[in-house]
């Protein structure tokens, strides 16, 4: 593993982390982030779609909500050494990797930019001198297809090397829309990677890499999970779902989520791109290696929603697209070998600018669904046919310089420091304006007054420009004792940081365009241990993770028009728990592993939270919240898995099984702790058959994720007036796989 910057076994380092092996992946099928989940217990992802993807370790990170471009994520998403500023660009189909690994607490010493709640950071496989083939390819239900290749070879011996990696899947929808028959919720992505490695002497390497991958998915059709028409207390909300149907004359889906149908008269659609191109030089010069990375990615964003859930013309458009452009320069130089004091040092520089392009449009159905009080003459005239666009463009610049260096006191104890200084800008600009609607002038100047004032209230002209800047310190120290050959001790201090946040958006009263930057103090011990002749593995840490003014996507409902989106800070969440891993491999045929997460990730004070909808705001505005979980943490996560093979045919031949199971307890998925939005926990089975050739020249399998057909919710999102919607879990899958090496 490569976590400190250098090869190193990951029983070695004293640091708490996941390896998702690329032998591992195979075994499960897994090619996306969120599957790759179902094997590290501490790593949540949820995906409204894939701009609004939000990436915990810990429960820290980012909150169950939608995302917000002012606001970074807190954990750090890495790929072949470049960090990727957006989490929708971790959203593509992982193509040919090498290994994942999952680092679990503050890395901001070495990975810095915001990994304040922890790092994933992939490999791919890199070229090879010697010539290699890879190939798979799938087909299952649901109209699923999968072809996934690889091939490497010389093209100078020893001197230059290629690798060119695809894959393209496709799969069709899991939901149905009513209101046409169409289907959501499908998958469709194409990823090319090519690799260029070039070796003039044995000191000096130099690999190019470029890639490009493109996916498109109808999605999201918002399902009805149930309907509500008073508050908690018992009174009527007014103009809540009920009363809105039946005013236009609309059939409300049944609240049967299961039978995954959803309604939507406007168009849905999460189309992005992502493309980009990196250069790393690796230098040995004797006693010290020097490092280079400098990288340029786009990532492109087209999305369309039906912004009111169902099949009248209210809201016709509700969308943010994105055109992101980043640029990063990392040179790093190391101690080689083995060495009394092994450190490592370097500098980075990282820019990112994200344009936003928002649209917010109303059909005819919107007067009456939304003002029903409201002469129908100014409400038609304020809202039929009335569109505003948005222009968003946060501008980052950030600059640093780190070292971190293990003093080797004795072959079984090393103590290890590092400090990391980081000075941040950003800058941003946030316009809104209409674009579309009838002529005010029309009416007389009361009712024209009126209907600007509407106009307003649901999409308020706004121009205004922000900026700050940061300094900060990240620093860690950790103690490691080797109890015995392959027993590790450790205990660590980490300090990190998340540069201050800008709020584009309409900025409701109370927030502010600036958000404070977040600072966490992480507390952890843990054991790295095997046994049986390294047969067995069992690794454990425990943690206490403070953090004050977290920041934090803040999602507030309206019976008007659009959510309104901000960031803010909370006070102060802690984050404490414990983490197991074991696996048991008694020969080459079998292997059992098992992985289990405790996390009790709450709010220590957060007084102003925003009301939850079965309560009325107008009542009580806000909430007090301190001492509940945080959104989107189940407090036990767990996966089991067993792998086992009978050699036939003289050993030529295995028959082998693979299975896992994950689980996850409750969570609630909303910033307000709504009721209605709490999840049920859920456990999901994969399992695997097949035979193959023991030289890897052919392996044939079937296969069957979610294998018992669990009805399960990803999410829960209560409206403001009375409607439920969820996110639904995977149907059950079969297929079956064909893989060919050479």
């Amino acid at each position: 593993m490569t976590a400190r910057r250098r090869d190193e076994d990951a029983q070695d380092v004293p640091i708490a982390l996941s390896v998702v092996s690329a032998d591992a992946l195979e075994k499960t099928g897994n090619f996306t982030l969120s599957q790759v989940q179902q094997l590290v217990p501490s790593l949540q992802v949820f995906s409204f779609n894939p701009r609004n993807t939000n990436i915990n370790i810990r429960g820290l990170g980012s909150n169950v909500a939608l995302t917000n471009d002012g606001l970074e994520n807190g954990v750090g998403f890495y790929l072949d050494n470049v960090y990727y500023g957006r989490p929708g660009q971790s959203q593509f189909d992982l193509v040919d990797l090498q290994q994942i690994e999952v680092l679990r607490g503050p890395q901001g010493t070495l990975f810095g930019k915001n990994t304040t709640a922890g790092a994933i950071n992939i490999t791919s496989r890199a070229p090879s001198f010697e010539p290699e083939f890879y190939g798979e390819v799938s087909g299952g239900n649901y109209g699923y297809h999968q072809l996934r290749a690889s091939v490497s070879a010389p093209i100078v011996a020893d001197k230059a090397a290629f690798r060119l990696s695809v894959a393209d899947t496709h799969r069709d929808g899991f939901l149905t829309n009513r209101y046409n028959g169409s289907k959501a919720q499908d998958y469709d992505n194409f990823s090319v990677r090519g690799q260029l490695l070039i070796t003039p002497t044995d000191a000096l390497s130099v690999k190019l890499i470029g890639d490009y991958s493109h996916q498109k998915q109808h999605y999201v059709l918002n399902i009805p999970v149930t309907y509500f028409g008073t508050y908690d207390s018992g009174a009527a909300i007014a103009n809540n779902i009920f009363d809105r149907a039946a005013r236009a004359g609309y059939t409300l889906l049944p609240a049967d989520p299961f039978a995954r149908q959803g309604d939507s008269d406007a168009r849905y659609q999460a189309f992005m791109k992502s493309y980009g191109a990196s250069g790393q030089v690796d230098w040995d010069l004797g006693k010290v290696a020097l490092t280079s990375i400098t990288a340029y990615r786009w990532w492109d964003w087209n999305p369309a929603n039906d912004g009111d859930s169902t099949s009248l013309p209210v809201m016709t458009k509700a969308q943010q697209a994105n055109r992101q452009r980043q640029f990063s320069q990392e040179v790093r130089l190391a101690s080689t070998g083995s060495n009394r004091i092994d450190w490592v040092a370097g500098l980075y520089y990282f820019w990112q600018t994200v344009r936003g392009y928002g649209a917010s449009a109303y059909g005819t159905a919107a007067p009456n669904w939304f003002l029903p009080a409201v002469n129908p003459v100014i409400a038609n005239a304020a809202l039929n046919g009335f569109e505003s666009n948005s222009y968003s463009e946060p501008t980052t610049k950030s600059y640093a310089a780190f070292g971190q260096a293990s003093w080797n006191i004795s072959d079984r104890l090393s103590l290890t420091a590092g400090l990391r200084y980081t000075h941040e800008k950003k800058t941003g600009v946030y316009r809104q304006f209409w674009v579309a609607g009838t002529d005010l002038s029309t009416l007389s100047a009361a009712e024209a007054a009126t209907a600007t004032a509407i106009r307003n209230q649901f999409n308020p002209r706004t121009n205004y420009s922000v900026g700050l800047s940061d300094d900060s310190l990240s620093g860690l120290a950790t103690l490691s004792w080797k109890a015995a050959p392959n027993v590790l001790l450790y205990g660590s201090y980490a300090h990190g940081n998340k540069s201050g946040g800008l709020n584009l958006t309409n900025i409701p009263s109370g927030a502010v365009a600036e958000v404070e930057p977040e600072t966490v103090d992480n507390f952890e011990i843990g054991l790295k241990s095997q046994f049986l002749n390294r047969a067995l593995t069992f690794n454990a840490a425990a943690f206490w993770t403070k953090i004050s003014d977290y920041q934090t996507a803040i999602t507030e409902l309206s019976a008007l028009g659009p959510v309104v989106q901000y960031i803010s800070n909370i006070p102060k969440v802690r984050s404490r728990g414990v983490e197991g891993d074991l696996s048991y491999a008694p020969s080459k045929w079998a292997s059992l592993t098992a992985s289990l997460s405790y996390v009790d990730a709450t709010y220590l004070d957060y007084r102003n939270a925003p009301q939850a909808p079965e309560r009325s705001a107008a009542l009580a505005p806000t909430q007090d919240l301190t001492g509940v979980q945080l959104p989107g943490v189940p407090k036990f996560t767990y996966t089991l898995g067993a792998d086992i093979a009978q050699p036939v045919n003289g050993g030529s031949i295995a028959i082998y099984g693979h299975a896992d199971f994950s689980h996850r307890s409750t969570f609630n998925t909303s910033s307000s702790n709504s009721r209605y939005a709490q999840v049920p926990g859920y456990g999901i089975i994969n399992a695997r058959i097949g035979i193959r050739a023991e030289d890897g020249r052919w392996d044939l399998s079937v296969w069957a994720r979610n294998l018992t057909d669990k009805n399960y919710f990803q999410a829960l999102t209560p409206g403001a007036f009375g409607m439920v919607s969820g996110t639904i879990g995977e149907p059950r899958t079969v297929g079956a796989t064909l893989r060919t090496k050479l």
